[in-house]
């Protein structure tokens, strides 16, 4: 083929020709990489020159010639960022990051000069304000408000000279993020709490030490009992170790990641961050970060997240104190003669749930394969959407954890391809996340179809058990996959608007959405099956699940709202000046009475969403969603949690249409009113 200058380039990159393999997913079997920067260079110019034909168009701009022209330009870049970036959270190595730090700043500069243009910004601009003669669909109405609005956040309204300077500071923050992602994912594989004598496993059930002897031979370390800063490790040795000492030395060891002054440091890059963000914020004619970035948001404004994040927060520390007291009644009962810590958190809550509702995760298990509760998963949105999921041999995937499903519609229509990544490895970020490998949309009358990844660190196979789930694991698999179901279901025309590029705070509505089914009885019954006699849990076990339903519900509200209060005081911040960050969060923290029991969910030095993703001044759609999903979910719970008509409106009205609508509109349109804070606050037990 011949780039953009008329040079030849060679057919051997992947990216460069179309992908010939099943349903167009990336042929992963054939890319190296070697081929990234070719792709994202030969990627940028292919876009700069569609973005100067739109610019310069003689013709009189019109929807087509420049906002559809402009949505559907960038393939070849779209392609080879979609898959890249993925594969750098979930397959990372040396060479992927430095690829990332030598084309973070070139995407940077690519981006700024599509969204300072002023040329085409002039011709969206024209178009924007006579929109109401234009005679377009509500949805080419929604993608013309959108692209001018975008434009006009990202500075396109700025003087010559403002933009020159938001370019320095986009390219520098671009990299301070990049640089804090690898210093976390470099601190989280250095930390390793190494036991090798046998009595330090005291209380540890034997998965668990399995797990640990085998994460050992991975590391070189055989004959011994490693444990990671993964959560599907340390979680457990919190739940079940005897040794409170080791206890604390793991917690701190995840608690005080990017904190220790060596080379993965992160203090100082927070601070650089924030510098840039005010910078930006004040450049684009804004008092904060957080007045910037709400301004485009559901939301709105700093001072309505804040209403909403201490409305919650007042009843959900109060029931942690509560928690509290019964787990120190237990430690005084047993003559421990220590104030419960934070490391001793999971330990105590255990025996409190075993003594309190007679509920043993140990005992649950054997009943969460993880196989069967993906299955649950694939059956539920059966069930709610009509979808059918069917798994794909030979197909090329990235790493030999992945599965590949095809999905269809009662009908037998495509739907989409979804791929799973589970199980955790060093070259993976922690957490767990959906993405895309491409998003969905309409063009020359072809709907192209969707291909989603869902990625997680759940609990990996031993040699003698396969992987099971705890029940935030199997909460985690329900979340993420919630996500790809909007993701799958979208039906809307152009790119821009499809799936989940949606407000950040309304795009965990889905997700949290689908957590609601997992431990209902009814979704129980088509995938909690022993994995050794492939007998269903018995009836008396899911009692006790949805009898301890409000348990440790404090502890996780508070501190996720503890983590979502940090980042707006972060993104609040006017100026830098004489901050200091552990100082900082301290404060912050005692000022809303944070009891010195709980953490932040994350700290400021490994706050990823924050200071390195999509979520700065973010974090709040968390508790926010999960006001809008639990009063979504009382409406099934209502009408009969599979009811055909009610998930048929859900589709229809949210889960279809990507942002191709005003989404708070779209879901008073499917319950006959704006969400209310009760039914959230009565799930967790806060009312």
């Amino acid at each position: 083929m011949l780039n953009t200058t008329g040079a030849t380039v060679a057919n051997t990159n992947p990216f460069f020709e179309k992908y010939n393999t099943p349903y167009g997913v990336p042929p992963f079997d054939k890319i190296v990489a070697s081929d990234y920067l070719p792709a994202f260079e030969e990627g940028i110019k292919q876009h700069e020159k569609e973005i100067e034909a739109i610019a310069n168009n003689p013709a009189p701009p019109t929807f087509e010639n420049t906002i559809a022209a402009l949505d559907y330009s960038g393939k070849l870049l779209s392609n080879v960022s979609m898959v890249f970036f993925n594969l750098l959270e979930s397959t990372s190595n040396d060479t992927m990051q430095s690829i990332a730090e030598k084309i973070t700043p070139m995407l940077t500069a690519h981006n700024d000069n599509i969204m300072l243009n002023e040329n085409l910004f002039h011709r969206i601009e024209t178009l924007y304000n006579n929109r109401e003669k234009l005679k377009l669909t509500p949805e080419q109405q929604r993608v013309l408000e959108e692209e001018y609005k975008d434009f006009v956040h990202q500075g396109a309204s700025l003087t010559p000279a403002q933009k020159e300077q938001l370019r320095e500071i986009n390219t520098t923050l671009a990299m301070l993020e990049l640089k804090f992602s690898n210093n976390l994912l470099a601190e989280t594989n250095d930390f390793k709490l190494i036991l090798d004598n046998k009595a330090d496993l005291a209380g540890l059930p034997e998965n668990v030490i399995q797990t640990a002897a085998e994460q050992a031979k991975t590391d070189g370390v055989p004959g011994k009992w490693v444990f990671t800063m993964q959560k599907n490790s340390w979680i457990p040795f919190l739940t079940y170790s005897t040794h409170r000492d080791l206890r604390e030395k793991l917690y701190r060891g995840y608690f005080m990641r990017c904190d220790n002054n060596n080379a993965y440091d992160n203090k100082q890059i927070i601070l650089d961050i924030m510098k840039n963000r005010i910078e930006q914020a004040n450049l684009l004619g804004y008092k904060t970060p957080a007045d910037y970035i709400l301004s485009d948001k559901m939301a709105k404004t700093p001072a309505r997240v804040d209403t909403l994040l201490m409305q919650l927060w007042r009843p959900s520390v109060a029931k942690a104190k509560e928690e509290v007291n019964e787990m120190q009644a237990i430690i005084d009962k047993e003559h421990g003669g220590f104030k419960l810590a934070p490391w001793d958190w999971w330990y105590y809550a255990e025996k409190v749930r075993k003594e309190k509702y007679d509920l043993n995760e140990d005992e649950l298990k054997p009943y969460f394969k993880l196989e069967n509760v993906r299955n649950g998963a694939f059956e539920v949105a059966h069930k709610l959407y009509g979808l059918n999921f069917t798994q794909l041999k030979d197909m090329p995937v990235y790493h030999s954890d992945v599965d590949v499903f095809k999905v269809t519609d009662a009908s037998g229509n495509l739907i989409g391809i979804l791929y799973t990544d589970y199980y955790p490895r060093p070259s993976k970020t922690v957490g767990a996340w959906m993405d895309n490998f491409r998003g969905q949309y309409i063009e020359n009358g072809e709907n192209v179809r969707p291909v989603i990844v869902n990625v997680g660190n759940l609990a990996k196979p031993t040699a003698t058990e396969p992987s099971l789930l705890s029940m935030d694991d199997v909460t985690t698999l329900f979340h993420e996959f919630g996500h790809a179901l909007q993701g799958l279901l979208s039906q809307v025309t152009y790119p821009s608007i499809s799936g989940t590029n949606v407000p950040r705070d309304f795009v965990e509505f889905p997700s949290q959405f689908m957590e609601n089914f997992a431990f209902e009885p009814e979704v129980m019954k088509l995938y909690a099956f022993n994995y050794k006699t492939g007998k269903l849990m018995p009836q008396a076990l899911m009692d006790k699940i949805h009898k301890s339903a409000y348990f440790n519900q404090g502890f996780d509200m508070t501190e996720l709202l503890a983590a979502a209060i940090l980042d707006m005081k972060w993104h609040e911040l006017s100026s830098i000046k004489g901050i200091q960050i552990d100082q900082f969060e301290k404060e912050q923290m005692e000022q809303i009475g944070l009891i010195p029991e709980i953490l932040p969910r994350y700290r400021s030095t490994y706050f990823k969403h924050i200071f390195s993703d999509d979520y700065a001044a973010g974090y709040y759609s968390y508790p926010w969603a999960a006001v809008i999903d639990k009063d979504a979910f009382s409406l099934f719970k209502e009408k009969g949690i599979f009811d055909p008509a009610t998930a048929n409106a859900l589709k229809t009205d949210i889960l279809e249409r990507g942002n191709s609508v005003d989404l708070m509109k779209a879901y008073v349109k499917f319950r006959g009113r704006e969400p209310k804070v009760d039914a959230l606050l009565k799930s967790k037990g806060l009312e």
